[in-house]
């Protein structure tokens, strides 16, 4: 009889440690997740584009058919974050998209005042009619 006390106090402690791994890796889980969004959430960039007369389906198809979208960039800084907006200025179909305004924010706040990264008076802007 001793030894199925002795067995029964083994089993019991193993499955205590058992139970406590368990519950400390979905504690280190849940962890690691909070920390993947606060990084995530770093750079956020706004595009809303202003689509060339009857070229609103392609020059939309970019944010899903919305004139708007956020699209998360992988910028480590501010500085990194204003770049990656500035960049998203650039005009890839110019006879599709008149224009685009972008703005910015890491670690949710406003980049550089929320200002619009896209000079109105870009060379490849309101380039629909050529």
């Amino acid at each position: 009889m001793k030894g199925n006390i002795t067995n029964w106090g083994v089993f019991a402690g193993l499955s205590t440690l058992v139970l406590a791994g368990i519950l400390a890796t979905h504690a280190s889980a849940d962890g690691k997740k909070a920390a993947q969004k606060t990084t995530a959430g770093g750079c956020v960039i706004t595009v809303t584009r202003t689509a060339c007369p009857g070229k609103e389906k392609e020059s939309y198809s970019k944010c899903n058919g919305k004139q708007s979208c956020e699209i998360a960039d992988s910028a480590a800084t501010v500085q990194d974050c204003a770049a990656a907006a500035l960049k998203a200025c650039e005009m890839l179909r110019p006879q599709v998209t008149k224009s685009k305004a972008v703005t910015a924010v890491f670690g949710g706040a406003p980049v550089e005042n929320g200002k619009n990264f896209c000079a109105a008076d870009r060379t490849d802007f309101n380039q629909c009619a050529k």
